[in-house]
């Protein structure tokens, strides 16, 4: 998904939240990542925050999953 954002949007390489961040707290891990929607917002194009909403499902499926 990465690679077809940067297709829509080749400035969007630094935006993108690759990063997810991992640490370990007193009642267990917590898991972090940036939300790509809000991350997207600067930029003005509806195809690329289409596909910024599937990439946040995806990874809330994958927070929910550990």
């Amino acid at each position: 998904m990465a690679w077809q954002a940067i297709g829509m949007e080749p400035r969007v390489g630094a935006m993108l939240p690759c990063n997810v961040i991992l640490r370990e707290v007193e009642a267990g891990v917590e898991v972090g990542a940036i939300d790509p929607v809000a991350s997207m917002q600067a930029i003005e194009n509806a195809e690329l925050h289409t596909v910024a909403g599937q990439v946040r499902d995806l990874l809330a499926k994958a927070v929910a999953a550990v």
